[in-house]
């Protein structure tokens, strides 16, 4: 179906469907970013820590491998493999912690927790060459185009922004402690990469909003779409019933309208009601209204009040019942006995009229 033809925004239910087979809202770029500012964040509060930590491990590790003999053998390389992991669970583990952490909480954000595991199973549409190069075509890829190359020029202009300014004082250093030099180059570096995740930040905000626009550009529907959902979703059990409740008594009440324009009613005589009417135009005679026990009884009634003759045939009255619906012509077999009934109210509304 085109895409121009789905105009009508996306139900609820549609948006339920999609969300089942993974097709979602999401934006790497915001979650990244939100995890790149949230590790600078942890880095800036747990940083001296994390170089403390390390430094006292960095000593611990070279008073080990200051005796060879002792560090080569068994027990000094499973001290050192102690040593060096351990230094990695307490500097690294932080911050891969608030990382992993926070991008939990970034895809929690954007799409919500509703795990699906249709999105899991194999889909070989997305291998299918025709779809690959529609996408390599589409606008979807001038935009991502246009996003890294925006991406790129903004962080870096950012950073360039906040790394020039101190260019001109890089002859002060001269002369300065290793330590201070290690702190000041740390801070200036966690100055430039706080204002590039900043605006890594606001780029992956952008990309949100256009990652939305596209998901509800893919997935709007037709009117027709909108109207079948609406029919089937779009009211609840009891209106539904209460819809079919009406459409039965307006059946009902059309038929009941057409049994005084009936030549004859043929009866159980209680439990079925059957009206025919023959006018010449079709082959064959028309049921025009037919029923059991209190409707049969009501089509009785209307017939007599309309003096429609009633002609008690068990046989045939079942038979018609069960085989003809209102509105279709009697089938073949019953030709001979219809013509028959109908042969005798013909003479019994002859003699009427010769004896009035």
């Amino acid at each position: 179906m085109a895409q121009h033809d789905r105009t009508e925004k996306a139900t609820p239910k549609r948006r339920e469907q999609a969300r089942e087979k993974g097709q979602v809202a999401r934006s790497s770029d915001a979650g990244g970013s939100l995890v790149l500012v949230a590790g600078l964040f942890g880095l800036s509060i747990l940083g001296p820590g994390i170089v403390n930590a390390g430094a006292e491990s960095f000593r611990r590790i070279l008073a080990q491998i200051a005796h060879p003999s002792q560090a080569t053998s068994t027990a000094g390389l499973q001290e050192l493999l102690h040593e060096v992991l351990q230094t990695m669970l307490v500097t690294v583990g932080p911050i891969a912690g608030i990382c992993m952490a926070t991008g939990l909480l970034a895809g929690v954000a954007q799409v919500g927790f509703h795990p699906s595991p249709k999105a899991l199973a194999p889909d070989f549409r997305r291998i299918n060459p025709i779809s690959g190069m529609r996408n390599l075509l589409g606008p979807n890829v001038i935009f991502e185009a246009l996003k890294a190359v925006t991406k790129v020029s903004a962080v870096a202009g950012v950073a360039a922004l906040a790394l020039l300014p101190g260019m001109g004082n890089l002859a002060s250093l001269v002369g300065i402690t290793p330590t201070a030099l290690g702190k000041m180059m740390g801070s200036r570096a966690m100055g430039i990469a706080q204002h590039a995740a900043f605006a890594y930040l606001a780029i992956g905000a952008i990309d949100l909003a256009w990652q939305r626009h596209r998901h509800s550009k893919q997935i709007r529907m037709t009117k027709q779409e909108v109207k079948d959902e609406l029919r089937q979703y779009g009211v609840s059990a009891e209106v539904r019933g209460a819809l079919r409740r009406r459409q039965m008594q307006a059946a009902r009440a059309r038929m009941m309208a057409a049994v005084p324009e009936a030549d004859v009613v043929v009866t159980n005589p209680t439990h079925y009601a059957v009206a025919l009417r023959y006018d010449g135009a079709k082959l064959a005679p028309e049921v025009v209204a037919k029923g059991q026990d209190l409707i049969a009884a009501q089509i009785r009634r209307v017939a007599e009040e309309n003096d429609v003759p009633i002609v008690p045939d068990p046989p045939l009255a079942r038979a018609l019942h069960s085989s003809t619906e209102i509105g279709q012509v009697i089938p073949e077999e019953l030709y001979a006995a219809v013509a028959q009934v109908l042969a005798f109210v013909y003479r019994l509304a002859a003699r009427r009229r010769q004896a009035v």
